[in-house]
């Protein structure tokens, strides 16, 4: 996925995250949830691995704040399954890499 896009969904799953568990409307986000599209993009920005990183969560780097992480993890768990029905393609792309990359290392060791 290329970075924009990968931006893109990151910003749709923190605004799905904040709509069912902050109870925010439209585009606005609450103060918990303001900062997290922001910090993905500049992790995303400065990621060694280009425009060949895998998914943040299939990623052995693991480059976001402790605190962060677990925000994200939160937003993620959320808004993954939920995004299935409303943007099933980058779901089912996520689903792909991630068993890919778990075969590959199943292979590798």
């Amino acid at each position: 996925m290329n970075k924009e896009k990968e931006i893109e969904t990151v910003a749709l799953m923190v605004r799905r995250y904040c709509r069912g568990v902050h109870g925010t409307r439209g585009e606005a986000l609450c103060p918990a949830c303001a900062a997290l599209p922001e910090y993905a993009r500049q992790r995303r920005d400065r990621c060694p691995h280009g425009d060949n990183k895998p998914f943040c969560s299939n990623c052995p780097i693991h480059c976001h704040k402790p605190e962060m992480r677990q925000q994200m993890r939160a937003v993620m768990r959320y808004a993954g399954p939920r995004m299935l029905l409303s943007h099933p393609i980058p779901v089912l792309r996520h689903i792909a890499e991630t068993l890919r990359r778990k075969r590959r290392n199943t292979h590798a060791g």
